[in-house]
């Protein structure tokens, strides 16, 4: 029995190099990353996924959705995808405030018990979910562990 399926196709850009700790240990380590990856730059949301292996280095960073100035739509399909190719064991999934105000909305906590839930379902675990702002971030695991 034999199967086809779309190609997946990796795309490395010159330039764009993430210096990560040699291991995710807080989410002031993870948010140094994602700053690197020019999260702080972005006038419209852009939601991105870090990929983890099983001692918590990273894999890389994808973005997988970017919308307006104050909001942005996400499919449980799009965040996992990449994590499944790279063969992530874990992910952390961030996205910035163009505002500059890095609190969690009631929405943005609402979509993080959602992939929560679907990362329990396919064995590959939501550590945290990182809002950064101009200066700041903010880790929901941190201030609301029960969403984890």
């Amino acid at each position: 029995m034999g199967m086809i399926l779309r190609e997946a196709e990796v795309v490395y850009k010159p330039g764009k190099r993430i210096d990560a700790p040699r291991k995710i240990r807080s989410s002031y380590h993870a948010a140094e990353v994602l700053k690197g990856y020019g999260l702080t730059d972005k006038t419209q949301e852009h939601f991105v996924v870090m990929f983890l292996n099983s001692k918590h280095r990273v894999l890389g960073v994808q973005t997988v959705a970017m919308g307006s100035l104050n909001e942005v739509t996400v499919h449980p399909r799009e965040v996992f995808r990449g994590a499944i190719l790279a063969g992530a064991q874990a992910v952390i999934i961030a996205h910035n405030h163009p505002s500059g105000d890095p609190n969690p909305s009631a929405d943005d906590k609402l979509l993080t018990q959602r992939l929560v839930k679907a990362g329990e379902l396919l064995g590959i675990p939501v550590l945290d979910h990182i809002i950064i702002g101009d200066q700041d971030h903010t880790s929901l695991a941190e201030i609301d562990p029960t969403i984890f």
